[in-house]
This record gives structure tokens, sequence and C-alpha cells, in this order.
């Protein structure tokens, strides 16, 4: 996604960094999250996931917000996010339990 962006728009350029850094963020945790020494740490890893998958999200909504990004071109992309966003809570919800 980010590298399809105009390269000499500032606005595009920089709303697409945060979501690639939270977006990257999300996998980065789950591998800690799945290595945790303790529920407490998966917990709380699994939480930072979750974090950062709706923070992606608000990025994404902004470059289509902007007018960086047609609605068309981020519509398989904000859908996989959410469905992430549904994971990511049922998980959050289930080892809280």
């Amino acid at each position: 996604m980010y590298a399809a962006l105009p390269k000499n728009d500032a606005i595009a350029q920089t709303l697409g960094k945060q979501g690639m850094r939270s977006g990257t963020s999300v996998g980065a945790n789950y591998r800690e999250a799945s290595r945790g020494r303790s529920k407490a740490e998966f917990v709380s890893k699994i939480g930072d996931c979750l974090k950062e998958i709706e923070e992606t999200e608000y990025w994404l909504e902004l470059l289509v917000d902007s007018g960086c990004a047609t609605p068309s071109k981020m519509a398989d992309l904000l859908d996989e996010t959410r469905q992430l966003i549904a994971i990511f809570t049922t998980i959050d919800k289930n080892s809280k339990a």
C-alpha cells in the first residue's frame, strides 16, 4: 500500500508511513505474544496488537478521508484490517476469561 502512494505528496507519505509502522507492529507484537513467558505477558502483547491494528485502521481511514487514496482502492485493506480487529478482540476477551 505504501509503495503505491504518490511520492510527491507529503500528506500521503506521512499517513502511509504511519500506517506502515503500526501495521507491521501488529505482527511483531503477535510474535512476542506467542513467545510470551506467562499468561499476563500474552494478554499484554495481544492488547498491544489490538491497539496497533486499531491505529492502522485510523491511518487507512485518514488516507481515504484526505483524498490520498480512493475508497475503492482501500476497501479490501480496510476490510482485512477490520477482520483482524475482530480476531484480536476475540483473542483478547478469551485470554482474559
